[in-house]
């Protein structure tokens, strides 16, 4: 397919706003899926949630303006990282402040590894099968979260009817990712939340939102909650590390992902300019007691579906973003869609990035596939960490305090149970 507009060419003003509406619609509608989740994890009040929400829309506008004027300068957007919603889950006994100092240190310690260049000798560990674990207990160990949200229980209704709709949904929104083309496949999931919570509430009208229709201050609001106050925990550090250092790897993926696509010049200074500027992100979004961002890699296909290449229509994107955060009415009305949807639709996300897993485990593997012991070194790592991200809550609080948040996140389990099994126990002969 031919890109009418490339890297750095100038759009004309409507289309720049058409175009960057679509790449506003996707960041939106994943900073709703995963704020929400953690938002509510935090907090017992709709305020405290519109606050959060508010928080993610500013920050992530914000650094989609560095990336594409001072970092990687590329067609790549940013979002809330799914891998940290794993470290903050599994942190959650050990307070808010812990978790966010945590996420200002492994920001700081992404930027320090791109600017050094030690990243690239880091990166040496994550070979086909570590990177396949990595993408595959990412949708596995949030399976409980999606599991909380589908059933809602405080939701007005019944589990069965809750179970009941989210099947249907997941289903027919498979469905449409198959028929549908250009912005409205590029759309999907903002319609599908919209659409969802329209529906839900006409077939259960007992069922019920989250109740954030209520008015806030726009500005105040980003300097209320600030994890200012540090709070060390070794625990909780060395489990936001592990997330940190698959983050990165997740970073550089997608900052390379469209290197095939437009070719751009200078890719090893984009990689460590994009890397560094994510880092810097999660620092700040530490400081604001917001999961931090990650540069997403569905960004060749919205180049594909737009024919557009340019990285200058994602300034109308970040500034229809600021413009949501500093609407708290609006942001409410964003944040009201019932909790059964986020569950049917991060589970229709989640089935995505085990597509990307499988898709990563196959890769260059045409000819032979995937051999027995690669198998083991995937599925080993991939049964202990969905064990683990299922172990009740009192089997969690049996766990020496310092090591709760390394033996007690399914993520970190698997992961390091994936670089044993690779690098020691089928390390290959040189």
């Amino acid at each position: 397919m031919q890109i009418e507009y490339g890297l750095d060419q100038r759009v004309p003003f409507i289309k720049s706003w058409l175009i960057g509406s679509q790449w506003a619609a996707v960041i939106v509608s994943s900073i709703i899926i995963l704020g929400k989740v953690i938002g509510e994890l935090h907090f017992g009040d709709s305020v405290g949630l519109i606050i959060y929400l508010q928080k993610l829309l500013f920050l992530n506008a914000a650094t989609l303006l560095c990336q594409v004027f001072w970092g990687h300068r590329l067609p790549v957007i940013p979002g809330p990282s799914a891998v940290l919603l794993i470290g903050v889950i599994a942190s959650q006994g050990s307070g808010i402040s812990a978790i966010y100092t945590s996420v200002v240190i492994g920001g700081l310690f992404i930027s320090v590894l791109s600017l050094s260049g030690l990243f690239r000798y880091l990166q040496r560990l994550f070979t086909v099968n570590v990177v396949t674990v990595v993408l595959l207990l990412i949708a596995f160990t949030i399976a409980p979260t999606i599991r909380d949200l589908i059933i809602a229980e405080k939701s007005g209704t019944t589990p069965f009817n809750n179970i009941s709709f989210a099947l249907v949904m997941v289903i027919l929104m498979f469905l449409f990712y198959r028929l549908l083309t250009g912005i409205w496949k590029s759309t999907l999931i903002i319609w599908a939340m919209l659409l969802g919570s329209l529906f839900y509430l006409l077939i259960f009208p007992g069922g019920k939102g989250d109740g954030l229709f209520c008015c806030v201050t726009g500005f105040s609001g980003f300097f209320e909650q600030m994890t200012l106050g540090l709070s060390f925990q070794p625990g909780v550090l060395i489990s936001f590390i592990f997330c940190f250092i698959a983050l990165s790897i997740n970073d550089l993926g997608s900052i390379q992902a469209v290197r095939e696509l437009i070719a751009p010049s200078d890719m090893e200074g984009r990689v460590t300019r994009g890397v560094f500027f994510t880092g810097l992100a999660n620092i700040a979004s530490g400081f604001f007691g917001v999961i931090g961002p990650v540069n997403y890699s569905l960004s060749p296909g919205m180049i594909l579906s737009t024919r557009c290449a340019s990285r200058f229509t994602l300034v109308p994107a970040a500034a229809i973003m600021l413009l949501l955060a500093f609407f708290p009415a609006a942001t409410g009305v964003i944040g009201n869609i019932p909790s059964v949807v986020i569950g049917a639709v991060l589970a229709y996300v989640m089935t995505h990035q085990i597509s990307a897993g499988l898709t990563i485990a196959f890769k260059d593997r045409k000819d032979e596939g995937i051999r027995f012991d690669n198998g083991l070194v995937i599925g080993l790592p991939l049964l202990l960490g969905t064990v683990v991200a299922f172990f009740p809550g009192q089997v969690v609080s049996t766990l020496p305090q310092v090591l709760r948040p390394i033996l007690g996140n399914g993520f970190v389990v698997g992961v390091l149970s994936a670089l044993i099994l690779e690098h020691m126990v089928f390390r290959k002969k040189m």
